[in-house]
């Protein structure tokens, strides 16, 4: 599984016209699935991006979790972070997990954050959407669990 993190101080998701998802301060999270991903990875994810240690303290340093400031999640799925660029100049998916699979997955990710207090907003799985956001700092931060050729 593989994320890439946006601290935020806002991001939204709209499908057509629609606002399909929104959040204050918190994590947009790009949420990719691979095709070796299951339960555990899921659960691994979760329990990393809740307790990354990204919001500032009081003296300004990178030192609180997002459990620790209340922070939300946009969670929205993105195969393309799975995406083969090495030969020719049209990337290649094939690396990436079947929607089969991948949208249990990411709803899973969805219920784990909630069931652990936290407010979670999400896109539309296999529609066309526009992510808007904030990017506060900025802090980006590429993620993926155990076992990924990204690392973990």
């Amino acid at each position: 599984m593989r994320a890439v993190l946006q601290r935020v101080s806002r991001a939204r998701v709209v499908v057509g016209d629609e606002e399909v998802g929104a959040i204050g301060r918190g994590w947009a999270i790009l949420l990719g699935v691979g095709p070796q991903d299951d339960e555990r990875a899921a659960a691994w994810m979760v329990d990393r991006v809740a307790n990354l240690r990204a919001f500032e303290d009081e003296q300004g340093k990178m030192n609180r979790s997002a459990q620790d400031v209340g922070a939300e999640f946009l969670v929205v799925s993105q195969f393309t972070l799975y995406a083969d660029l090495s030969r020719g100049r049209r990337p290649s998916f094939v690396g990436a997990a079947p929607a089969a699979q991948a949208e249990p997955l990411v709803q899973r990710v969805v219920e784990l954050l909630r069931g652990r207090g936290f407010q979670v907003a999400t896109g539309r799985f296999g529609a066309m959407m526009q992510v808007e956001l904030v990017n506060d700092g900025p802090v980006t931060l590429a993620l993926a669990s155990p076992g990924d050729p990204w690392g973990g």
